[in-house]
């Protein structure tokens, strides 16, 4: 039912200076701006998925809610977004699985840079019942246009968003037994705790259970996104240039990758860049 992940929404407290940050992190425009319905939004659609930063803009019962979720903070993980092929099957699959979807909503939005209209259904499952994490599911009615990379050595796509859990049976259970993702790894380690990755498209969700006491059993957490590169070192080269504070290049725990945590200019979202090494050519 689901095809792959079309976005994830980051609230911010400030979207001039989110837009900026993402514009530098990226190494891409905007694909999309708007306002409406109590936020200001800026999307950058990258090859693989969208980030939809969001802030809130004026006083409404929707303003005033995002800025209860961002209570201070730059910025937050508020939601994922789901693609779907046929909003009609997933409708119903959700109501099979007891997610309790709200209605299907067709919703329509125009870009203020241009003026083109884009058009989708969508729905929401029932947080409570998605473990805290607020899960929408979407199916657009033409693609949105790609962000135009404005410098060397860009973010191309998503590499894998993670979800920190205290209940890893019951969060597995979610993501691959309700929503039929596809369990692609599930490895402990005493160091860091278990990791299983959930395919999703062309990339991954992540959901770690990290070997420390004391968090919700109930709820899980959006902790973060990793970033995929080409070329780790170029891109590293470019954000210190512009003023980023970031880590050294370092082996990721998958065999075949470098990684890399930026640790400003992301809005306070845990953010890693990472580069896969080429296939070897059989």
């Amino acid at each position: 039912m689901i095809t792959g992940l079309d976005h994830i929404v980051v609230l911010v407290r400030d979207i001039g200076a989110a837009k900026a940050a993402y514009q530098t992190l990226l190494g891409r425009s905007p694909a999309w701006q708007n306002s409406g319905e109590g936020a200001d939004r800026v999307l950058f659609t990258l090859d693989n998925m969208t980030i939809e930063l969001m802030a809130p803009n004026g006083f409404s019962v929707t303003a005033d809610r995002m800025r209860a979720l961002l209570d201070d903070q730059e910025g937050v993980l508020a939601s994922l977004c789901f693609r779907v092929a046929d909003m009609g099957k997933m409708h119903r699959r959700l109501e099979r699985v007891a997610l309790k979807p709200d209605p299907v909503a067709e919703v329509e939005s125009t870009d203020s840079e241009s003026d083109a209209v884009l058009h989708w259904k969508r729905t929401r499952a029932a947080t409570e019942l998605t473990r805290g994490v607020r899960m929408f599911f979407l199916e657009l009615a033409d693609e949105r246009p790609k962000s135009v990379a404005t410098d060397i050595a860009p973010i191309d796509g998503l590499d894998h968003v993670v979800i920190t859990t205290e209940d890893s049976e019951r969060a597995a259970a979610l993501y691959g037994a309700r929503l039929g993702l596809d369990l692609a790894l599930d490895r402990s380690h005493q160091d860091w705790g278990q990791l299983m990755f959930f395919r999703c498209g062309d990339l991954i969700v992540e959901v770690v259970r990290r070997p420390v006491a004391g968090g919700d059993a109930a709820r899980d957490r959006l902790w973060g996104l990793s970033w995929r590169v080409a070329d780790i070192d170029a891109t590293r080269a470019r954000l210190i240039a512009a003023g980023l504070d970031v880590t050294e290049v370092r082996n990721g725990r998958k065999p075949g990758t470098r990684i890399m945590t930026v640790r400003n200019g992301t809005c306070g979202i845990q953010t890693v860049l990472l580069e896969r090494s080429p296939k070897p050519v059989e």
